[in-house]
This record gives C-alpha cells, sequence and structure tokens, in this order.
C-alpha cells in the first residue's frame, strides 16, 4: 500500500486507512480527509514539502508527514 506523500502530480487517489495518533490523525480528519474522500495531487513544492491537493472541491496544502500517514490506493 501506498502513502500520498509517494503519489505523483496530476493523480487522483482514494483514501484508505488514515494512520497516526490523536490529535493529529483528528487534524487531518477535521481537513475533510477520510476513509474512501478521493484525492487529487496539484502540485508538489520545489523542494517536495508541502504537497498541494484538492479534496472535497478546495485546495489543501499537506507537509510530508502528514501525507505519510495517509495511505491510498
Amino acid at each position: 500500500m501506498r502513502t500520498l506523500k509517494e503519489v505523483k502530480i496530476g493523480e487522483t487517489v482514494k483514501v484508505v486507512k488514515l494512520t497516526g495518533e490523536g490529535a493529529v490523525k483528528r487534524r487531518i480528519m477535521d481537513m475533510g480527509i477520510t476513509k474512501g474522500v478521493e484525492i487529487y495531487v496539484r502540485k508538489v513544492a520545489p523542494l517536495g514539502d508541502p504537497i498541494e491537493v484538492t479534496v472535497r472541491g478546495y485546495e489543501l496544502s499537506l507537509r510530508k508527514n502528514d501525507a505519510e500517514m495517509i495511505a491510498v490506493e
């Protein structure tokens, strides 16, 4: 299983599972990233951090550390 961090620009993926604990997991879920939602990877910053995605119709920037906690297919 791969993580959101490994997804290439222009790909659309589906969230399978959220790893992480407590407040970090809650923050990711509060941003609209939940199991089954589709995420489109728009851009990656020149040094690879952050990653800009579209989820539920809005743009969102995620740190690599947070993207690593999101398992996708």
